[in-house]
């Protein structure tokens, strides 16, 4: 061969070809999904298309995925998102998607209400496809179990979708703890609005036609059947949309509640700096509760257990517009807020990611307190970074599970009315035994874990 027929082409690859390997090897060179080279795209599928499920999917196609592929049982609710992404294919029932295009999909976004979480999330798991799941993992403590040990087991690259755990403040609070700012750390509280929609409510009667465009029975999933209601024809709620969209939070066979809702997003900084994982007590002071709603506001207080060398932890939670006594440390004429994360120490508190009061983070911080945690990407590019390889993604289900059960947990303590002894390890309430059939719900015919 005479260098005149030598093409540009072979020149490329046969010069530093190492250069080039890295790039350019098939995935099927490296043993499939899990070892996928950082510059390929994955295929992507989203199960929930409208409201989170929008920006969820919008989020993994920015960190370099092809959406091939969108399901939501409301395809009014899912429009927007149809349009942006006109090449994807779209279902209603994600078992339906899973089965036809699962050999095209490397990977799952879940961001539906909170009843569908861990059945989608289970079928895409045991189908080897790497999973990013909205909050609060799941409906039930013994699903989150499930979904962890199941990732575990099938090798998966796993996300809960709490996005406030990827911020540089999380990073920080995380590394004031550790190098002992706080002192021993024995105490943490949260409020918030929520809900911003109703709970306390019983079911309306009657039923309505069911929307064009939306599969009632699929959105229904593993909950039991019931008829079809747009809006309340009486009462104060009169005129107020009955299940969707998002008010189905309040509903107990669909949400879990106010508490579902914020709890994994406001406990999970104190959870990964303070090595938390079951409580050992758990007691609820609430509005009246029934078994269709959850409550209109709750108070509820949980006991965390000593771990090593770090002291029990009390952790009270307030919702509803229920808010603590004024915090001793916080300055004259500062509002405590609706909303609010306080983790108090022997020697100084943090609120909202601040000490308090705010002389005392400046003495505290007069020396720059080693920054020893990685610094997030953003919380689906880290997912994806994970799905390739790369280090699991810090809110992966091994940690978020755990976090899910504890959080979940606190209904047992609502739905009685009781104070709950509980056996995290087994999943089981010691003292009350009609808490424990909230601990697992039964699915509906047609539909598994």
């Amino acid at each position: 061969m005479t260098s005149k027929s030598i093409s540009r082409r072979a020149l490329l690859r046969g010069a530093s070809s190492s250069a080039f390997a890295f790039t350019f090897v098939p995935r099927h060179v490296l043993g499939g999904p899990k070892h996928t080279p950082p510059s390929e795209k994955l295929n992507a599928a989203g199960i929930g298309a409208g409201g989170k499920g929008a920006s969820d999917i919008r989020g993994t196609a920015d960190a370099g995925c092809n959406i091939v592929a969108i399901c939501d049982a409301d395809h009014r609710r899912a429009a927007g998102t149809f349009k942006r992404f006109p090449k994807a294919k779209r279902f209603k029932d994600f078992r339906l998607m899973l089965d036809k295009m699962g050999k095209q999909i490397d990977v799952v976004t879940v961001s539906t209400p909170d009843h569908i979480h861990a059945p989608a999330s289970m079928m895409a798991i045991k189908m080897g496809k790497h999973v990013f799941c909205q909050k609060p993992l799941t409906h039930s403590v013994y699903e989150a179990r499930r979904l962890a040990e199941a990732a575990k087991e099938h090798k998966v690259a796993t996300q809960m979708g709490i996005q406030g755990h990827c911020t540089e403040q999380t990073r920080l609070i995380c590394e004031w703890i550790w190098a002992g700012l706080l002192g021993p750390v024995r105490e943490l509280i949260y409020w918030t609005d929520r809900p911003l929609w109703p709970q306390g409510m019983d079911r309306p009667e009657g039923s309505d036609a069911v929307p064009a465009g939306l599969d009632w029975d699929v959105w229904l999933g593993p909950a039991p059947h019931r008829p079809f209601k747009a809006k309340y024809d009486q009462g104060p709620l009169k005129g107020k949309n009955v299940y969707l969209p998002f008010v189905w939070r309040g509903w107990w066979d669909f949400g879990t509640g106010a508490l579902g809702d914020i709890g994994c997003h406001a406990w999970a900084t104190a959870f990964w700096a303070l090595n938390l994982k079951y409580p050992t007590s758990i007691e609820a002071v609430t509005s009246p509760v029934n078994n269709e709603a959850a409550p209109a506001w709750s108070v509820i207080t949980y006991e965390f257990p000593a771990r090593g060398k770090l002291p029990p932890v009390k952790l009270t939670w307030y919702d509803g517009g229920k808010i603590p006594p004024r915090l001793k440390d916080l300055e004259p004429g500062r509002e405590m807020g609706k909303n609010a994360r306080v983790i108090v120490g022997d020697n100084a508190a943090i609120f909202n990611g601040r000490i308090i009061p705010e002389t005392k983070m400046k003495d505290l911080l007069q020396t720059p307190v080693p920054k020893t945690i990685p610094r997030s990407p953003g919380v689906y590019k880290e997912w994806i970074r994970a799905c390739k390889g790369g280090e699991p993604a810090p809110a992966n289900f091994a940690f978020s599970g755990p976090l899910a059960e504890a959080v979940l947990a606190g209904n047992l303590a609502v739905r009685t009315g009781k104070k709950i002894l509980w056996d995290g390890a087994n999943m089981r309430c010691t003292n009350v035994p009609e808490a424990n059939q909230y601990v697992r719900r039964e699915y509906r015919k047609g539909w598994v874990l």
